[in-house]
């Protein structure tokens, strides 16, 4: 269903004059630019949630070839 959904975009668009396209492209940039922005923000809450739970462990490089040469 979803494949059907993009080929009619794509033939929509390859319809466009250039100036239109170029702009759909900008539009389309800033949504991926949001949606990343966003997901990063989320990454940061989850991170920032398991140090204070202490799920984070803290060390050197060192440290951190020790813990995986225990698991």
């Amino acid at each position: 269903m979803e494949a059907l959904k993009l080929n009619k975009f794509l033939e929509s668009f390859g319809k466009l004059e250039n100036d239109e396209k170029e702009y759909a492209l900008e539009i389309i940039n800033k949504q991926m630019s949001d949606d990343n922005r966003k997901k990063i923000v989320n990454r940061v809450k989850e991170s920032r949630a398991n140090l204070k739970k202490g799920n984070v462990k803290k060390g050197s490089i060192k440290d951190l070839y020790k813990d995986l040469e225990n698991d």
